[in-house]
């Protein structure tokens, strides 16, 4: 994603236009293993133990690469950072574009 370094614009603690420097976020917490439907969950749980066809529980086969569901670009949080105040106001992936535009502002 290209954005540039600093930017002019508002900044709501000065209350002035000033310079501030750009920082790009990460988006977020991970998903975690032990969610509540997860398979590892299950076997931790003991299910799908025992004899014969373990069903949900059992090895899965690997999926084809069509079946994958992945999107091609990231949202993306940005951090902007007051040079005169040194506050710093975050803007939530929400509002922004995804990763492949660019960013013009």
């Amino acid at each position: 994603m290209k954005i540039p370094k600093t930017t002019k614009r508002y900044c709501p603690y000065c209350k002035k236009k000033t310079q501030q420097k750009i920082k790009v976020v990460s988006t977020g917490g991970k998903r975690g293993t032990l969610t509540r439907g997860s398979i590892s969950r299950a076997k931790k749980r003991g299910l799908g133990t025992g004899i014969g066809n373990k069903g949900k529980w059992g090895s899965k086969p690997a999926v084809s690469k069509f079946k994958r569901k992945t999107k091609t670009t990231k949202k993306t949080n940005i951090m902007y950072t007051c040079n005169e105040c040194k506050k710093s106001k975050y803007r939530s992936s929400r509002r922004n574009k995804r990763a492949s535009k660019v960013l013009q502002e």
